[in-house]
């Protein structure tokens, strides 16, 4: 299933995109789609639906992020070992966890805001999972039963900020960083989310192409790993990383974002992204 919410910004409604790709309105049958709505229960009551059945959405509307309630937005770096190279480190021995902050989540195709003072403004198209049930200290084995679905993730970085301290979140958390959606795609239709393509595009040229597979760690080795230290809840999202590809990598000379540039993003079965990057105004 496909949940998604639609409409302007602060007043989207919840929707579901049927199987020839067209919008149905679910509001009749939840007020949004959040932490009830991706839990086991709640799933298995929208799964009885269908979509067919529900009033189409015409037009072209804004899809907003595709649920409410995240209360951790949570990231994982240099998860491909094709990136870490391109950025000059070493592959990591455990996963390397850093926080995005709540209030940089943005719509799919929103603006995406060139902070104040930003020289280094660049993309990473990643692989969002989303928690469906609570998971503490959960097993590698288990770790997938905790997750309700997943998403795309752009991972907007500004890489002055980031490599200022040793500490990321100020490079990564900025207002607009955090592009999610269009879609959250249940669990029950990605089987095996390490087989997925992952592609972006900046102005029209490809920039990153991988593949879920040449992760350094699992889906299912991250979602264990950050349950050891730190609860889990229904609505956190954690982005597992992104493949080679971006601007800092970029050789002989890094190429970063400037405002007029547009991102496309995709990946394999989960829709795809679309950002112009605009400057900052007061």
């Amino acid at each position: 299933m496909r949940l998604c919410r639609y409409g302007k910004a602060g007043y989207e409604k919840p929707g579901v995109i049927d199987g020839e790709g067209r919008l149905r309105d679910l509001s009749k049958v939840v007020d949004n789609i959040g932490p009830n709505e991706i839990s086991p229960r709640g799933l298995k009551m929208l799964t009885r639906l269908k979509p067919e059945s529900l009033p189409p959405v015409n037009g072209n509307p804004r899809f907003g992020a595709p649920y409410v309630g995240i209360g951790k937005f949570i990231a994982i770096g240099l998860n491909y070992s094709d990136h870490a190279k391109e950025a000059g480190l070493p592959i990591p021995s455990e996963p390397i966890v850093f926080m995005k902050a709540t209030t940089c989540i943005n719509g799919p195709s929103d603006d995406v805001i060139q902070p104040k003072n930003s020289t280094k403004l660049d993309w990473e198209v990643e692989l969002g999972v989303v928690i469906g049930t609570q998971a503490k200290y959960v097993s590698e084995a288990d770790a997938l039963n905790h997750v309700a679905g997943y998403c795309i993730v752009n991972d907007v970085s500004e890489r002055a900020f980031q490599m200022a301290t040793t500490q990321w979140d100020k490079g990564k958390g900025f207002d607009t960083a955090g592009p999610i959606g269009p879609w959250l795609v249940t669990s029950d239709e990605i089987r095996d989310p390490q087989t997925l393509d992952l592609w972006l595009d900046v102005n029209g040229k490809r920039m990153q192409t991988g593949n879920t597979s040449t992760m350094v760690f699992s889906v299912a080795k991250i979602v264990s790993h950050v349950s050891q230290y730190m609860t889990l809840l229904p609505g956190d999202v954690i982005a597992t990383g992104t493949p080679p590809g971006v601007g800092l990598g970029i050789k002989p000379s890094p190429v970063f974002l400037k405002p007029g540039d547009v991102m496309t993003l995709g990946i394999q079965g989960l829709g795809e992204q679309r950002q112009r990057v605009v400057a900052y105004s007061a």
